[in-house]
């Protein structure tokens, strides 16, 4: 009798930690799925083309630019230009400089957010350095490019009508070579090393 009890006791124990396991690997997708949706934390929206319907409405909006990276990360990275005005449902292009001053390649990838978090379902990404992995061969510097609009219905929005500015700030990763590039690093540095010998 208490083997049988044990053994619902182990069993129950096991269920709860699977379907803790499940939701805990299930929380980051549909975290961020959540804010991808409702531009909660400063998400933005991505689009495949400018403008919404082609509205550009007469009022302004300021678009302030960030840059920072990980500590460890040894690129320099920084907004060409730290702000500028265009008219909203305008499609507007700024870009960001990169720098590898090490002696050999670095990936990197950058997350993003925009504040304030409520300007996040209103900031429309069409084209942007961040959607993929950047790699930078030693002594390299790149301007990055993003294109963006901000969406007219900002205007209508009950807390996004009082929006003026917004600031869209990113902060690079370093990532892990991809495979081809690590090969390819790898044959150039035997190459070095035989022909020094």
């Amino acid at each position: 009798m208490r083997t049988s009890s044990n053994k619902r006791v182990v069993l129950s124990l096991i269920a709860i930690v699977v379907t803790m396991g499940a939701m805990g690997m299930a929380a980051v997708p549909f975290y961020n799925w959540f804010c991808a949706v409702t531009g909660y934390g400063g998400t933005t929206t991505v689009a495949s083309s400018g403008g919404a319907a082609g509205e550009i409405l007469d009022q302004t909006m300021i678009i302030r630019f960030d840059a920072s990276k990980e500590r460890d990360m040894p690129w320099t990275f920084k907004p060409v230009q730290r702000q500028m005005e265009i008219r909203i449902g305008e499609v507007g292009l700024a870009f960001y400089e990169a720098y590898n001053p090490t002696d050999r390649v670095i990936a990197g990838t950058a997350s993003y957010n925009v504040a304030p978090f409520t300007a996040g379902n209103f900031f429309t990404k069409i084209d942007c350095f961040c959607f993929t992995e950047q790699i930078l061969q030693p002594g390299e510097t790149v301007l990055m490019p993003v294109t963006f609009y901000v969406d007219p219905e900002i205007v209508n929005d009950r807390d996004g009508k009082f929006v003026k500015s917004i600031t869209l700030s990113y902060t690079f990763y370093e990532t892990d070579l991809p495979i081809e590039q690590a090969n390819l690093d790898q044959t150039v540095d035997d190459a070095t090393n035989s022909a020094v010998n």
